[in-house]
Parts: C-alpha cells; sequence; structure tokens
C-alpha cells in the first residue's frame, strides 16, 4: 500500500466525487484549517452534534450494543462546548465516497490535540461511502470549545490491491450515513 499525494486526491475529488464538497487547497483565514494538503485531506466539523450528557438518561454503564440515546442531547450550532471529561458525536461538512482499492487513517488536528481534545474516527473502508461520524473527547476538567465549519481531522487514502470483499459487497451497517449515526449492531 502507498499513500497517495495531493494531484491524486484532487483528481479523485474532480472525476470520481471521492470527496464533495471538495476544497482545492488549505484554508487557513483565522479558521483550524481544512482542505487538500500534500499527503492528505483536513475534514470539517459540521455544525450538527450529540452531546454526551449523562444527567439526562438512566445511563449507568456506556454500552456500544445499547446506547441510551437520551444522554446524547442534540446541538445545533456554530460553536460546540463539550463538558469536562466528556465527549460529543459529529459528522463531517464532506460526504466521502471511497474507491475499492483505497482505505483510509484519519488522525486528529494536533490544535486540537495540543488542548486535550481528542478525536477518534475509524477507517474508511473500500468503497464505504457517507458523512463521517467523529467522536470528540474532551479529556480537560474545563469545558471544551469545537468549532463548526472548521477542521477537526485529516485524513490519508492508502492505495492497494482491490480485496475479495468491500464494504459495500457485505452490505456494511453504516454505509451511505448521513448526518451523524448513533452505534449500530
Amino acid at each position: 500500500m502507498s499513500i497517495k499525494p495531493d494531484h491524486w486526491i484532487r483528481r479523485m475529488a474532480q472525476e470520481h466525487a471521492m470527496i464533495e464538497p471538495f476544497i482545492d487547497g488549505q484554508v487557513r483565514e483565522g479558521a483550524i484549517s481544512y482542505g487538500l494538503s500534500s499527503f492528505g485531506y483536513d475534514i470539517r466539523v459540521a455544525d450538527e452534534f450529540r452531546i454526551f450528557t449523562p444527567a439526562t438518561g438512566q445511563l449507568t454503564v456506556v454500552d456500544p450494543k445499547a446506547i441510551d440515546a437520551g444522554a446524547m442531547v442534540p446541538y445545533k450550532g456554530d460553536v460546540c462546548i463539550i463538558p469536562p471529561n466528556s465527549f460529543a458525536l459529529a459528522r463531517t461538512v464532506e460526504y466521502f465516497r471511497i474507491p475499492r482499492n483505497v482505505l483510509t487513517i484519519c488522525l486528529g488536528k494536533s490544535t486540537y490535540a495540543r488542548c486535550g481534545i481528542i478525536v477518534n474516527v475509524t477507517p474508511f473502508e473500500p468503497e464505504w461511502e457517507g458523512h463521517v461520524t467523529i467522536e470528540i473527547s474532551n479529556t480537560t476538567p474545563l469545558p471544551a470549545r469545537i468549532y463548526a465549519h472548521e477542521g477537526i481531522a485529516q485524513v490519508l487514502f492508502f492505495e492497494g490491491d482491490e480485496p475479495e470483499v468491500s464494504y459495500a459487497d457485505r452490505k456494511g451497517k453504516y454505509q451511505a450515513q448521513r448526518g451523524i449515526t448513533l452505534p449500530r449492531l
């Protein structure tokens, strides 16, 4: 597998709608940067969030097989405040269509990491498509501010041989997701 550079990402976005909307180049004008970089694409967080607030539900344990949706308060706005030692789910502005011979890895931006804010995104598998659901953890004892429509993480694209079975072939449970998607079995 090899990591793919800016000209490959641009071509795939423009000719195959791999990233929509696509920003050609990095935008930094008073914002946390986003858009095309040398060997990746910096994704933006949309203005839709689900903030984990256990006081609203009957939650006694976080269970990925039975998430308490009542503990995930919907919020829409340009700035999201995540409570201390808590987290929020969000989604990308961008919609992705991953080629059959590509796997991505997504890493949080250093601007947030340097503030104790950790971004977790699982790999985008071959032929997966959708908005990316992002988990943003506030590891600090203070409230943390997240800026909508600005950079949140960087996607790296790796090209290899085509797999026998892709995410689309096996009808993955998060295929073509739109908006924030809670855990599914």
